[in-house]
């Protein structure tokens, strides 16, 4: 099991750099295009994209005004922005790497939506990597 996207595994958490298209902007990382696509505005998302950090993102996708189908579409939106991560060579190589390790999302700040505190959570990030990773897998 990997059960923390640092260190080696730092390549499947959204804060690590690397720029993904998402509706047409570029953002510089996963977590960037996933807070973006909270609000509907445009000119909103385009702010996702200009010089903030990751962590930077998040905060600031906690004050956008969220679209109405948020609740209904997150996990989709997720995984479009994902697979268009590990459409990269190299990200995609790392992925399958992983082999058959369950993947979850480790943390210590309460995420137990997209991850798990120790036992407990849903972990949809790690169970969407593990989707993405099984659909790339060599015919």
């Amino acid at each position: 099991m990997i059960n923390s996207f640092r260190g080696d595994y730092f390549f499947l958490s959204n804060f690590y750099s690397h720029r993904v298209r998402f509706e047409d902007i570029f953002y510089p990382s996963s977590e960037h295009a996933f807070q973006a696509a909270k609000t509907l505005d445009q000119d909103e998302r385009r702010t996702f994209a200009k010089g903030v950090t990751a962590a930077d993102a998040k905060h600031m996708g906690r004050a956008v005004k969220l679209r109405p189908d948020w609740e209904k579409v997150k996990l989709v939106v997720m995984e479009t922005i994902l697979r268009e991560k590990f459409q990269d060579p190299v990200l995609k190589s790392m992925l399958l790497a992983t082999g058959s390790e369950e993947l979850v999302e480790g943390n210590t700040w309460g995420d137990r939506y997209w991850g798990k505190v120790g036992d407990d959570g849903h972990n949809h990030l790690g169970k969407i990597l593990m989707k993405i990773r099984a659909e790339l897998q060599p015919k």
